[in-house]
């Protein structure tokens, strides 16, 4: 008799699998307001590698507010083997999977037999292989494209990523050498997370670029994503192992022992690949494309204001009274929306667009602050230099925020001179900000991609301190960017949707039929404010642009705007479906004008007026909450 070979348990766990009741082909457990977007039935698990031991349920998506979740119930009764009882049935239920929990889904499709999926968990955490009997796993795959963002590992082509806010930027990696002709890459290799600035001569000499290639063995973001890939491996090993035994036993029942030795089924899986007829082929012909409703070349002579040079110190002076306060706000932020700041007067205007400094207050009123506030951030920061080695080994919790840390300064703007060089005294400064705000804000903590927006505050301001009390001024506005259910994002790509719709319903239209309505692919621009498509100075003036919230504070949508109608003639007259529109996007950083784009979003924001304000939901980054209302959501998970 052969030995039943169980799920390997090393990437099992109590956090994943839960023991419940089911009945067959029903839940009572789905929440009230859930909408289910995909049930599929006959979907399998093997818990041991035999045919006669599957372990059949129903798997069900459902949306939650804006949160997609997961679950798989098998169905009641169905055990017709001894060694599985009820309670082994019960024991591999998936209960209610929220997908911000969920790192990576492996899909495998083999020459013969069933295609199946494995999903691992942010904990590493991996769930016994999933068997679809009936088909329906590239369905899945398209119902999780429309609500959550996935796409394909340039590690590994079967693997897919999903975005969970533990690793959201590495979206342009895993694209960034997709093929044209296939909806995801062929042959996957190494992007590089950083963009590659070219030097720029600055007036002060403060912004000096570095264009060294980085040695990719050292690449941190490579290193998680093996560290992904060694534990799919144990699992998909037991998960080929199953089906070649499990076709190997169908054989010998149907065509006898001869014809079962004809073929080696598992020499054969390795060699399986994606072919083109799983993925939407891209028309190579142009189409005609529908004329911009807007007239927008026309439309951004009228509405859009000439560009002015940067605001000098001599000028600077005139907006201060005696005793240094501005004297006229709505002038001072007007002068910064169409000109900017030079880069030695930055110091001083930051802190009053970003809210640190009052407009009204005085010379003296600003020393004051700044003293009263460095005595605060050092008790904060003392709080994390406290900690005691044995209290970090029971401090789970700072344990892990703080590693996250230190792989993220490492590989932040590195190819400035200001962060550049091993032990470099700046980026343990980024460090030490970035951890001493995961104790300010113990609820948001830290997560990937505050290192982006720290970085450029920090080489403004060149001061602990300071540079803390601005980054947690910015993060006032964009800290919902961050939530783990994603809301704050939903809401600016829902914003975004309703103005594509109202600046250009054909482009609009296009999205619609062609899977892009969620806008997934301007969800880089958003979460970082551009960060990454500019080089390093024009992010510094856009940011003190979008800063002065003239002539809206979501501004940044109507760039998103601006941006993609400069594009539409190329998208659809390509007919990009979503991911070659994703590929399309992540290719324009350091090929955007900034100036005209700028005049652009401000004649889109003048023509749209009410009718575009009323199209942004209330509470939409960076609009500052009420103040009976939280900025940050608790996580149960984040509670000590």
């Amino acid at each position: 008799m052969k030995v039943p070979v169980p799920y390997p348990n090393v990437l099992c766990g109590s956090s994943s699998i839960t023991r419940r009741d089911s009945s067959k082909r029903s839940s009572s457990s789905d929440p009230e307001d859930a909408e289910i977007v995909y049930l599929k039935d006959n979907v399998a698990i093997h818990p041991t590698q035999s045919v006669i031991e599957a372990i059949s349920g129903r798997l069900k998506l459902f949306k939650q507010g804006s949160s997609l979740f997961m679950t798989w119930i098998p169905y009641k009764g169905q055990s017709s083997n001894a060694r599985l009882s009820s309670k082994d049935t019960n024991l591999y239920t998936i209960k209610a999977v929220p997908f911000y929990d969920i790192h990576s889904i492996r899909r495998h499709t083999p020459t013969i037999g069933w295609q199946y999926v494995i999903v691992v968990l942010s904990s590493g955490i991996a769930h016994p292989p999933l068997y679809f009997y009936s088909g329906g796993i590239r369905e899945f795959f398209a119902t999780i494209k429309q609500h959550a963002l996935i796409v394909r590992s340039s590690e590994n082509a079967n693997v897919f990523l999903v975005n969970n806010f533990q690793d959201p930027l590495q979206l342009p990696r895993s694209l960034a050498n997709r093929t044209p002709s296939s909806s995801f890459p062929d042959s996957p290799s190494e992007g590089n997370l950083e963009n590659k600035h070219t030097s720029e001569d600055d007036s002060s000499g403060s912004i000096q670029q570095n264009n060294k290639q980085r040695q990719k063995n050292h690449d941190p973001a490579r290193d998680i994503s093996i560290q992904v890939l060694e534990k799919f491996s144990l699992v998909t090993r037991f998960a080929r192992e199953t089906t070649s035994q499990l076709f190997r036993e169908s054989l010998v029942d149907v065509h006898g022992p001869n014809e079962k030795r004809r073929t080696n089924w598992a020499s054969k899986d390795h060699q399986t690949q994606e072919t083109a007829a799983n993925d939407v082929e891209i028309a190579s012909k142009k189409v005609p494309v529908p004329s911009d409703p807007l007239e927008f070349d026309k439309l951004s002579l009228v509405w859009g204001q000439p560009r002015q040079h940067p605001l000098e110190l001599q000028e600077w002076s005139t907006f201060l009274d005696s005793e240094g306060r501005i004297v006229d706000p709505d002038a001072f932020r007007k002068r910064i929306f169409y000109g900017g700041g030079e880069d030695n007067l930055r110091k001083e205007v930051w802190p009053f667009l970003l809210g640190y400094y009052s407009y009204d207050s005085t010379y003296a009123e600003r020393e004051y602050v700044v003293s009263a506030k460095k005595s605060e951030y050092e008790t904060i920061k003392n709080q994390w230099q406290s900690i005691s080695p044995e209290q970090a080994k029971r401090f789970t919790k700072f344990r892990e925020r703080n590693v996250l840390i230190e792989k993220d300064v490492v590989r932040t703007d590195r190819s400035l001179a200001f962060y550049e060089g091993d032990d470099n005294p700046d980026v343990r400064l980024m460090h030490d900000i970035l951890l001493t705000y995961s104790f300010y804000n113990f609820d948001l903590g830290y997560c990937q991609g505050m290192s982006d927006l720290l970085s450029p505050i920090l080489f403004i301001m060149k001061d602990e301190s300071e540079a803390f009390w601005c980054f947690v001024h910015l993060l006032e506005w964009l800290g919902p960017n961050f939530n783990r259910d994603q809301s704050g994002m939903h809401s600016q790509l829902f914003a975004l949707s309703k103005l594509v719709e109202l600046l250009d319903s054909p482009l609009h239209n296009y999205f619609k039929q062609h899977d892009c309505l969620n806008y997934f692919f301007c969800f880089r621009w958003l979460l970082i404010q551009f960060k990454r498509q500019f080089e390093y100075e024009t992010t510094l003036r856009l940011w003190e642009v979008l800063w002065t919230h003239y002539p809206s504070e979501h501004l940044h949508l109507y760039v998103c705007v601006a941006v993609l109608k400069r594009h539409r003639d190329k998208i659809m007259g390509e007919q990009m479906d979503f991911d070659t529109l994703l590929k399309f996007i992540n290719e324009l950083s350091g090929q955007i004008a900034l100036d005209p784009v700028l005049r652009d979003a401000e004649a889109l924001c003048v023509y749209a007026g009410e009718n575009g304000a009323t199209s942004i939901p209330p509470g939409t980054p960076p609009s500052l909450p009420s103040q009976d209302a939280s900025i940050y959501q608790q996580q149960d998970d984040e509670v000590l």
